[in-house]
C-alpha cells in the first residue's frame, strides 16, 4: 500500500504472541491431516520448462512429492487417497509476493490466510508486518491452521519512524531480534536513513524490499541492491529527463506529469540495470490502474470474491475509486499503464526476475483471487502464460534460495500443489478453474475450498 506506516513497538512483542498463543485454537478442525495421496492420470506442468506431461501419476507422502511417472508403470501405493486427474492439470503453487494480512484480529487473520490459499497461493511474502503474525506464522508452520508458506516483513521503515541512520540500525536489529524475515521500506526515507538500513540489514542478514524513496531513486535502490522493488511506479519517474516539470510537482499533478513526460527510449536501460543489479520486480499491475482512475468500479463491484470481504469495504473501495477516476488525467493514466506495460515486457525479456504479487487486500484486490485479476493483465503486457507462471513459481523458488524445495513438479519437491480443471499455458484464466490445493501435503478438494468460503462469505452478509 502507498500510505506509509509507522513501526509497532517490538518491545511488545513477547505480550502480543502469549496473548495469542493463549486465545487460538491448538488445530482448527478444518485442517486436513497429512497423509499418502496419488494424483493420477493427470496432466503434469511441471514448470522446469514450457511442457505438459500427460498422463501422470503423482505420489505425495508425508507432505513431498515421492514419485511421478507414466500411470500405466507408477504405482499407486496400498492405502493412499487417489485424486481423478483425468482431463486436469498438476502444477507448483503461485505465490502472493506482495499480500498483506490482518495483526492482532486472529479470526480475520485465518479467513485471510485461508483465501490465499483458496485461490492456490500457498506461498504468501506479508508487507505490513505486525508482531501477531509471527505467531500465525507458527501456527500455520505447525499444520495448525490452513495457510500458505509465510514469510513476513516487519513493521514498515518510512520517513515517519526512521529520521536517521541511528534509529534505522535500532529498528533492523529489532525486527532481526524478533524473528522476521525481512524489512520492508517506504517512501521519504533520507538518504542517511536508507543508509543507516542497508548497512544494518546487511550486517545481520536481513534483505529489504518494497517501496523507493524518492530521496533514493530508482538507481540508489539498484546500487544499494534492494531486494525487490514493488509496484514499478518509481521507475516512471526515473524514466522522466532533468528538465521535466514532473520533478517539481507533487501529489497528483506530480504522477500525471511525470507519465506524460517520461521518456520511453531509457527502458531497455533501466530494464539491463535492474537485471545487473540481481533485484527483482513485483508489478502489482491491475491494482496501479484502479489508483490511477483506468479502471471503472462498475465493472469491478460485482466480481463474485466480494462476497469474501465485509460489504462496508467494498463500498469505501468503490468510493475511494471513483473519487479517483473524478481527480485523474485519463491521458495520463492512459499513458502510464502504456509506460507500465512496456517496462514489464521489456524487465521480462531481459530476464529481470519477475515476481508475481498484486498487493491485496484493497481496491477491489481480495486476498488470492486478485491473483485471477492480475495474471491476465501480465499477459496483456506482452508475457506469455509460461513466463507469467514462472514468476509465481520457480522465480519465488529462485528469490527465495529454495529451488532444491519448491518451485517445480518433481519427486523430493514440497507438496505445495494447484489442481486445475484446464491447461493454463493455453489461456492463463484457467487459474480460475481451481479444482483443489494441496499445501504441505494437506489436500483441500474444491468441494472443502467451497463449504469455507462460504462460510467467510455468510459471516460478512450476517
Amino acid at each position: 500500500m502507498r500510505t506509509a506506516a509507522g513501526a509497532l513497538p517490538l518491545t511488545r512483542i513477547v505480550l502480543v504472541l502469549s496473548t495469542l498463543t493463549a486465545l487460538a485454537p491448538a488445530v482448527s478442525a478444518q485442517v486436513p491431516a497429512r497423509g499418502d495421496y496419488a494424483f493420477t492420470n493427470v496432466n503434469v506442468i511441471p514448470m522446469d520448462r514450457e511442457q505438459v506431461l500427460a498422463g501422470q501419476n503423482v505420489i505425495v507422502s508425508n507432505g513431498r512429492i515421492t514419485a511421478i511417472g507414466p500411470a500405466s508403470s507408477t504405482q499407486v501405493p496400498a492405502g493412499a487417497t487417489r485424486i481423478d486427474g483425468t482431463g486436469r492439470y498438476l502444477l507448483p503453487g503461485l505465490a502472493e509476493m506482495h499480500g498483506h494480512i490482518p495483526g492482532a484480529n486472529v479470526a480475520a487473520a485465518e479467513d485471510v490466510l485461508f483465501l490465499y490459499v483458496a485461490a492456490g497461493a500457498t506461498t504468501v511474502r506479508g508487507m505490513q508486518g505486525h508482531p501477531a503474525q509471527l505467531e500465525l506464522k507458527r501456527r500455520a508452520e505447525a499444520g495448525e491452521i490452513i495457510a500458505p508458506r509465510l514469510w513476513l516483513a516487519a513493521p514498515p521503515l518510512s520517513g515517519n519512524n526512521v529520521p536517521d541512520a541511528a534509529a534505522a540500525e535500532r529498528l533492523v536489529r529489532s525486527a532481526k531480534d524478533a524473528g522476521f524475515d525481512l524489512l520492508k521500506v517506504h517512501e521519504g526515507l533520507t538518504a542517511e536513513a536508507y543508509a543507516g538500513i542497508v548497512r544494518t540489514a546487511t550486517e545481520v542478514g536481513l534483505p529489504w524490499g518494497g517501496h523507493v524513496s524518492q530521496h533514493v531513486g530508482v538507481e540508489g535502490a539498484l546500487r544499494a541492491k534492494q531486494s525487490t522493488i514493488d509496484h514499478i511506479d518509481d521507475y516512471i519517474e526515473a524514466l522522466n529527463p532533468e528538465n521535466s516539470p514532473g520533478w517539481s510537482a507533487s501529489g497528483g499533478d506530480r504522477v500525471r506529469l511525470m507519465a506524460l513526460n517520461a521518456d520511453e527510449a531509457r527502458i531497455p536501460e533501466l530494464a539491463r540495470a535492474t537485471r545487473e543489479a540481481g533485484v527483482a520486480i513485483v508489478p502489482t499491475q491491475i491494482l496501479w490502474e484502479v489508483l490511477r482512475g483506468a479502471r471503472d468500479p462498475r465493472l469491478m463491484a460485482d466480481r463474485p470474491e466480494n462476497r469474501y470481504m465485509a460489504p462496508m469495504s467494498i463500498q469505501g473501495w468503490t468510493n475511494s475509486v471513483n473519487n479517483l477516476r473524478s481527480s485523474s488525467d485519463p491521458a495520463a493514466a492512459a499513458r502510464e499503464v502504456v509506460l507500465r506495460n512496456r517496462l514489464l515486457k521489456t524487465m521480462s525479456d531481459e530476464g529481470v526476475l519477475i515476481l508475481m504479487g498484486t498487493d491485496a487486500p484493497q481496491l477491489f484486490s481480495v486476498p488470492g483471487f486478485s491473483l485471477y485479476r492480475e495474471l491476465p493483465v501480465m499477459v496483456d503486457a506482452g508475457m506469455t502464460p509460461y513466463e507469467v507462471l514462472r514468476s509465481g513459481t520457480v522465480n519465488v523458488a529462485r528469490f527465495f534460495g529454495i529451488e532444491d524445495e519448491a518451485g517445480t513438479v518433481a519427486a523430493g519437491k514440497r507438496a505445495d500443489l494447484l489442481l486445475l480443471d484446464a491447461n493454463p499455458l493455453e489461456d492463463i484464466s484457467a487459474i480460475e478453474q481451481n479444482a483443489g490445493v494441496m499445501i504441505d501435503g494437506r489436500w483441500l478438494s474444491a468441494e472443502s475450498i467451497r463449504r469455507r468460503l462460504d462460510e467467510i462469505a455468510a459471516k460478512h452478509a450476517g
